[in-house]
């Protein structure tokens, strides 16, 4: 049912959007609509039921952190997804301004429902992934295309993974801040080796 909702969705706005756009839409529809479904079923179990709903659906990142491979990844992904799907309708400087609002209200959005979960899931829970997607749209404030696009994605996977130049020692730390406080230096570090790609690749071509 819920894949069938999403492939309306997908044949409306596939007929507007080019060839590229038809694809990230189909992407971003079954991944959201997947995301929420799951945040449905998990919330009708039994041990579920005393869950906060609005935090639930904000820290899980639309219930992509219910993904059972990865849930970072699949909060990253998701987060790309949004992106891209908001690239096919917006210019990049309003795109800029929309992905850095983004960053600024799920930063905050997500700090109060990480705090919100932290009594049931624990101090860092792996199901919380919405500092996963503020941490991959810092990057993507200087994506121009899905190509940077997707090497964003991969540096932030990469600094998050492996937490090099004191994200490990912001990722030890307690409190719900933290929790999404080391993603956004994650991302920072992301943007950075990003602008510098971007700048050798401008001054080879």
């Amino acid at each position: 049912m819920t894949c069938f909702i999403g492939l309306q969705r997908y044949t409306i706005v596939a007929e507007k959007t080019p060839a590229v756009g038809k694809v990230l839409w189909f992407l971003y529809f079954f991944m959201f609509e997947h995301a929420l479904f799951q945040i449905f079923v998990v919330l009708l179990q039994p041990t579920m039921k005393q869950l906060p709903l609005l935090p639930v659906i904000i820290g899980t990142g639309f219930g992509a952190g219910f993904w059972p491979w990865g849930p970072g990844t699949a909060g990253a992904v998701l987060a790309t997804l949004i992106w891209l799907a908001l690239h096919t309708v917006l210019p990049l400087w309003p795109l800029a301004l929309v992905t850095l609002l983004l960053i600024v209200v799920f930063t905050a959005l997500g700090t109060w429902a990480t705090a919100r979960l932290q009594p049931f899931w624990g101090e860092d829970p792996s199901r919380v992934v919405v500092d996963e997607m503020v941490g991959v749209w810092t990057p993507l404030l200087l994506a121009t295309n899905w190509q940077t696009a997707l090497l964003a994605l991969l540096l932030f996977r990469f600094f998050d993974i492996l937490k090099p130049l004191g994200i490990r020692s912001l990722d030890r730390r307690q409190g719900a801040f933290w929790v999404m406080a080391d993603d956004l230096l994650a991302g920072v570090y992301s943007a950075v080796v990003l602008e510098l790609v971007i700048i050798v690749g401008a001054c080879l071509s």
